[in-house]
């Protein structure tokens, strides 16, 4: 019996796992953006310089990631929220926030392009940090806050009155690095990068959004968008479209980096602790060489 008390959750995890699916059925998990993800978050891992053994790759991502990192000798086991994806791979079907891995099973865990629909962040990145181990690095990418600001605009102005979500809420850059440092998890590092998509079709816009499963999964009754809405909508894009038939959608893509914590870690200096003020280091008078 469900405890009255707890809170409910904000994603429908079936409707999640079934946009999951769908996703990679349409993109056999290289959807463009996931793949922008996947080669940024290779580039950063081949930045480290330590060498890694056992990596949990999260994500539809593994299907380009994994062969990458075996080249590398990195063994890798694949996790999907979504059955279809990890099937293919040999993987393990879970939710980020519900992971089954002992402790201390993995030192390197690369998550791409899911956690901004799980239902419990919090805890997805805990049980990351537990499953690391000490000084195990997570890498992880996903859409953040300040995503799909056009298509959400024009929905919007096409249902008038009555507005309901379409695309589930993403999670702002600020509250991600709250997180990673409420968890425990060392070193952190958040930043983003911006894309400015030009699109000539309506369709080939939302389009990409289902190959990367980003329909909406949120709890309870969803309201499916209506034949009318739809093309008004549609209308509303080819309207807005530029001189050359295009219109911009705006995607920002939340990287974040944290280590599991171990001894030999550097750590900050204690606050306070600094014999030179920055005033001082600032008035410093410069000499010409």
């Amino acid at each position: 019996m469900k405890n009255a008390e707890e809170p409910k959750e904000l994603f429908d995890r079936g409707r999640r796992r079934r946009f999951r699916n769908r996703a990679f059925h349409r993109t056999q998990g290289t959807d463009f953006i996931g793949q922008i993800m996947s080669e940024e978050i290779f580039d950063r891992l081949s930045l480290v310089k330590r060498d890694f053994k056992n990596c949990l790759l999260m994500g539809q991502a593994a299907h380009s990631l994994a062969p990458a990192l075996e080249d590398i000798q990195i063994e890798t086991v694949a996790a999907d929220a979504g059955f279809d994806s990890v099937a293919a791979i040999q993987g393990i079907q879970c939710d980020e926030d519900r992971l089954p891995f002992a402790d201390h099973s993995f030192d390197l865990v690369l998550n791409v392009g899911a956690l901004d629909s799980v239902n419990d962040l919090p805890g997805a990145l805990a049980l990351t940090r537990r499953i690391l181990k000490p000084d195990g690095l997570l890498l992880a990418s996903f859409i953040g806050a300040e995503s799909f600001t056009t298509l959400k605009s024009l929905l919007m102005l096409a249902e008038g009155d009555v507005v309901a979500p379409h695309i589930h809420p993403q999670i702002d850059i600020r509250t991600v690095g709250d997180l990673v440092s409420r968890v425990g998890l060392t070193l952190p590092v958040i930043d983003s990068n911006s894309l400015d998509l030009h699109y000539r079709e309506w369709d080939k816009l939302i389009n990409d959004i289902r190959d990367m499963g980003g329909s909406n999964a949120l709890n309870g009754v969803i309201r499916p968008l209506s034949r009318t809405v739809y093309e008004r909508a549609k209308e509303l894009f080819y309207g807005q479209a530029d001189a050359e038939g295009k219109i911009t959608e705006h995607i920002e893509l939340i990287y974040l980096c944290g280590w599991a914590p171990h001894p030999d870690q550097p750590v900050p200096a204690r606050r306070g602790s600094g014999q030179t003020s920055l005033k001082t280091v600032l008035n410093k008078p410069t000499t010409d060489s």
